[in-house]
C-alpha cells in the first residue's frame, strides 16, 4: 500500500485477495460500465459506474463508511473515482493497482458472464475506424483530413488529462449499460450489504 499527496492510496491484487480470504474484505466498488461488470468482476463487488459515481458522489458517500477499494479495468478510471469520492470527503479509499487485469493475473476468483469488449478496446476501434475512414476519404474530399486530426488531438488530450470523452459517450450506449444500474438500485445494494446474488 502506498500513498503520496498527489496520488491515491493503492492496494495490489495479492494483498486484496488476502484481506478477502481472511474475512476482512473492504467494500469493493467496480466503476466500469455495467456491460463490462456483467462480463467479469470480483465476487462481492458492487457496480457503481464512474459517470453515476461522479454525479451522485454525495449520496453514495453516506453509504460508504468502511474501507473502500475502487476497481476498473486497469486503474485509470479508479483514480478518477477516487478523486471524486475524496472530494466528497470520503476517507479510507484505495485503488486496486492494475485493476481487474491484475486481479485476473494472480488467478484470483472471478465471476464470469457474457463476454463483452472492454471500453478501452471500443475506444480504439471507433477512433481507429474514424481516422482510417477520414484518411481514405480525404483522397476525394481533402477536408476530411481534419477529422483525423481532431481525433488525434482528442486522444492526445485524453492521455494528458487521463480522461476520455469518447469513452464516456460509448459508456452510455445500451450495449455498455447492460443490466439496470441506477442510483436507487446501487444504494439499495449498498444498504443490504453482502447478499449473495446482489453483489456477485
Amino acid at each position: 500500500m502506498t500513498t503520496t499527496p498527489t496520488t491515491p492510496a493503492t492496494i495490489d491484487a495479492a494483498t486484496l485477495r488476502e484481506l478477502i480470504d481472511s474475512g476482512r474484505a473492504p467494500r469493493l466498488l467496480d466503476v466500469r460500465t455495467p456491460g463490462e461488470f456483467e462480463s467479469s468482476h470480483i465476487p462481492g463487488s458492487y457496480n457503481v459506474p464512474l459517470d453515476l459515481l461522479r454525479e451522485h458522489r454525495e449520496e453514495l458517500r453516506r453509504h460508504l463508511d468502511e474501507d473502500v477499494v475502487l476497481i476498473c479495468r486497469s486503474g485509470a478510471r479508479s483514480v478518477q473515482a477516487e478523486q471524486a469520492l475524496a472530494g466528497a470527503g470520503l476517507p479510507n479509499l484505495k485503488v486496486l493497482t492494475g485493476g481487474i487485469m491484475a486481479w485476473q493475473a494472480v488467478h484470483a476468483p472471478i465471476a464470469q458472464g457474457r463476454p463483452r469488449w472492454d471500453l478501452e478496446r471500443q475506444v480504439r476501434l471507433v477512433s481507429g475506424s474514424v481516422v482510417l475512414a477520414s484518411v481514405l476519404g480525404s483522397v476525394f474530399v481533402p477536408q476530411l483530413k481534419w477529422v483525423a486530426g481532431f481525433i488525434g488531438a482528442g486522444l492526445t488530450f485524453a492521455a494528458v488529462t487521463n480522461t476520455c470523452a469518447m469513452g464516456m459517450l460509448l459508456g452510455k450506449l445500451p450495449y455498455n449499460r447492460g443490466a439496470s444500474c441506477d442510483l436507487d438500485s446501487v444504494v439499495g445494494q449498498l444498504r443490504e450489504g453482502p447478499v449473495t446474488g446482489r453483489r456477485a
